[in-house]
């Protein structure tokens, strides 16, 4: 077979860009005539959309928000995948609190990233050489793929924004180790995917740029273009340690401190389930929140994929092999992942690499159906084809045999608009032969929301924060929520119900209420303890007797050393508590028509949170606070004989304290409050407590270091190019085309 190399003109590129955006937006359409709220759903709507709200107020406030600390474990927002340090989401913060509706509000912000990722995947192909519709076809399908529209665009929000900036990373990274682009595109979206804070992108990033410079090393066969390459990355991973540094320094703290690497069955995917990627009613045998058999086409990838292989001329391919290692390498790597180990370290439930799979097979298929696609000997190809839907069949039956009707079906369809697509492709061209492979998708993607069952983990949070504000009792100062999220029912779940008393997750950063329960993936581990409170918020039965136990050391209780304004007691996991005396100090009131649900207690002598500064008890020191915010508290402190200060702030890694300019030790009380031991014969001191992202200035230096290593390698990029620009016209050498404008015709 010859290959002839082609050159595309930039209009047919842009032509074909919007095409990718246009189907990611129709695929969008097709997916919210299924499901209106598949994109506002478990953690989107529990977790990340009333954080933007808060994180929003905070910096609209004028106030950096890395530290809330009102929210104990939840607020530390260094470690809590905020992206702080990431222009696009910092914009997205800003914007929340003028949106009162969220589901609307967050379905816009992920069509946004979703289009950005189809786009990356359109540039990826482009790269590597394939014509503009196959990579539209790619780009489209991408935000399409089974675990990227059921898991990463539906909930996991820094999953999905991170994985937008991965694909354009790796389109840059081949350009540039080509020579067809500088460094400054990999440094900038390698940061933006790094400073997304969230491990596996970062992860899955760093793996991308290592197999991308092995096949690089491969194709051209000499190392400096890769070490180049790898000298980008470097600085991209330095510029972003800003974000990163305070999670690795204050891991042990949390429940997220484990190093170890074990195997466990939850989320591992067998390599058996890749014959499934192409079958849309596939329903993948492993075993996650379902059971052995899951319901949704978690490793469904496209519809396509799999019978196209059917019509790739392998013989011409394997001569340019080579060319697309650094595919074949990442392909490899995610695949083997996928099938375990179940955790190492943090990074726990390999499924959640499935996306990159689909990416690389995405790009791969592709790529190869671009430039070395063939119909010699049509029939046997067709019969090859037949034979791969027929694995497809056999493997899906397999896994959930009660759903025959439903294979056959699809197999029905697959096989259909896979003739239609090879009888457009020889007889009207390629382009339509696209069109009508991207158009199949959509009533795919329709089918596959529409019948998907009820997600588990659903919250079913209200929509519109007017509404959520205006059912929900006006609490000020601090309040601690006893209750338990698995106590709910499906008919709770709305504003008559649970949701107008009490606060799940992040609920009460829509409400601007200050409540110590918070969504937390990364937890305080003494904290958790000491309240045995989860990831959600919620907490155990025991909490109620636990939050007004005395401390020894201090004689004090612990709603008393948190310095809480109220306690606010789920009915359905206390469902007498009000019936009798009230604790010490605390009186039980009512909130006329909440008492379905939730028990109030509040101080007897009104708000404590707001007296005495952060506080909490003394024992031979006078102290009396001067000023204070979430970073700094400055407190004058006298004691004849040497006393203790304890303060009411959580003891995250990251705190100093002086006084009168001297270090001090800090000590913890229940390994959760911060203490501090008050020299004898103190004097009108100046005690200051301070907190920094751990790391910071490490950070800083990192940061500083690879924008300057960046702007020499931007530099050295350029110098020979206008060194030619220089150059009398008949002395410069011959320019190649843009390799990004080069595909393959057959």
């Amino acid at each position: 077979m010859r290959v002839s190399a082609v050159i595309e003109s930039r209009k047919e590129i842009h032509k074909w860009g919007a095409v990718t955006a246009v189907g990611v937006i129709a695929g969008y359409v097709a997916v919210l005539l299924a499901d209106a709220r598949h994109y506002y759903t478990d953690d989107t709507e529990a977790q990340y959309a009333p954080m933007w709200v808060m994180l929003g107020r905070q910096l609209r406030e004028g106030t950096f928000p890395a530290l809330v600390p009102w929210e104990w474990m939840a607020g530390n927002y260094a470690l809590e995948e905020a992206g702080l340090y990431n222009p696009p989401q910092l914009l997205i913060y800003l914007i929340a609190p003028s949106m009162d509706n969220l589901a609307v509000y967050a379905t816009v912000v992920k069509l946004v990233f979703s289009i950005i990722a189809g786009l990356g995947v359109f540039r990826i192909c482009l790269a590597y050489g394939a014509r503009a519709p196959w990579a539209a076809v790619a780009g489209v399908a991408f935000p399409l793929s089974g675990w990227f529209l059921f898991f990463d665009e539906a909930s996991w929000v820094t999953s999905h924004t991170a994985t937008a900036w991965l694909v354009h990373a790796w389109a840059s990274a081949v350009r540039y180790a080509r020579g067809q682009s500088g460094p400054i595109p990999v440094f900038a979206f390698l940061y933006l995917a790094l400073s997304v804070q969230y491990a596996f992108p970062a992860v899955e990033s760093g793996l991308m740029i290592a197999t991308v410079a092995a096949g690089e090393v491969i194709y051209q066969r000499h190392w400096t273009p890769s070490m180049r390459l790898l000298a980008a990355a470097g600085c991209a991973a330095l510029a972003a340690a800003v974000a990163n540094l305070p999670g690795i320094l204050s891991s042990q703290a949390t429940w997220r401190g484990s190093a170890q690497i074990h195997n466990d069955p939850f989320l591992t995917v067998p390599w058996s389930e890749s014959l499934n990627a192409s079958l849309p009613s596939t329903t993948p045998a492993f075993t996650a929140w379902w059971g052995h058999v899951q319901p949704l086409p978690m490793v469904y990838i496209a519809w396509f994929l799999i019978p196209a292989l059917a019509f790739i001329g392998w013989q011409a391919a394997r001569q340019s092999v080579r060319e697309f290692s650094g595919i074949v390498l990442f392909a490899s790597a995610v695949l083997m992942w996928t099938a375990g180990p179940g955790a190492i370290g943090p990074l726990r439930w390999p499924a959640r690499v499935l996306p990159m799979v689909a990416l690389a097979l995405l790009v791969l298929v592709c790529v190869l159906l671009s430039r070395y696609g063939t119909f010699a000997s049509l029939r046997r190809r067709a019969i090859a084809a037949a034979v791969l839907i027929g694995l497809l069949f056999v493997r899906s039956f397999s896994a959930a045999p009660s759903l025959i009707v439903r294979h056959i079906v699809a197999v029905a369809v697959v096989a259909a608009v896979g003739a239609g697509v090879v009888w457009l492709a020889r007889t009207r061209g390629t382009a339509l032969a696209c069109v009508l492979t991207i158009v199949a998708m959509f009533p795919i993607a329709y089918a596959q929301v529409q019948g998907a069952p009820p997600t588990p983990m659903s919250y079913n949070f209200p929509e519109r924060r007017s509404a959520m504000t205006a059912a929900f009792p006006d609490f000020d100062g601090v309040t601690l929520q006893l209750a338990d999220r698995a106590l709910l029912g499906p008919a709770d779940k709305n504003l008559e119900g649970a949701y107008g008393s009490l606060a799940i997750g992040n609920y009460a950063k829509n409400l601007e209420l200050d409540y110590v329960n918070g969504y937390t993936p990364i937890g305080h581990a003494a904290f958790s303890a000491v309240l045995c409170m989860a990831w959600d918020g919620s907490t155990c039965p025991d909490a109620f007797r636990r939050a007004f136990a005395t401390e020894p050391s201090t004689g004090r209780t612990i709603v008393d050393l948190m310095k809480v304004d109220r306690v606010v007691l789920h009915r359905a996991q206390y469902p007498d508590a009000s019936d009798h005396a009230a604790p010490s100090g605390w009186k039980w009131v009512d909130y006329p028509g909440h008492e379905r649900y939730i028990s109030v207690l509040e101080r007897e002598n009104g708000l404590i949170s707001t007296q005495n500064g952060v506080i909490a008890d003394t024992d031979g020191v006078t102290a009396a606070p001067t000023s204070g915010d979430s970073f700094t508290s400055r407190t004058r402190v006298t004691s004849l004989s040497g006393g203790r200060v304890v303060f009411a702030r959580l003891a995250w890694p990251g705190h100093r304290i002086t006084l009168d300019g001297k270090d001090i030790p800090l000590t913890t009380v229940a390994g959760t409050f911060l203490k501090v031991d008050i020299p004898a014969g103190t004097d009108n001191a100046e005690l200051i407590l301070t907190w920094g992202p751990p790391g910071w200035q490490i950070g800083i230096a990192t940061a500083a270091a690879g924008v300057v290593g960046i702007g020499l390698l931007q530099w050295a990029y350029q110098r020979p190019r206008r060194r030619s620009q220089e150059l009398p016209a008949d002395d410069r050498p011959s320019e190649e085309p843009d390799r990004e404008l080069i595909a393959a015709d057959t």
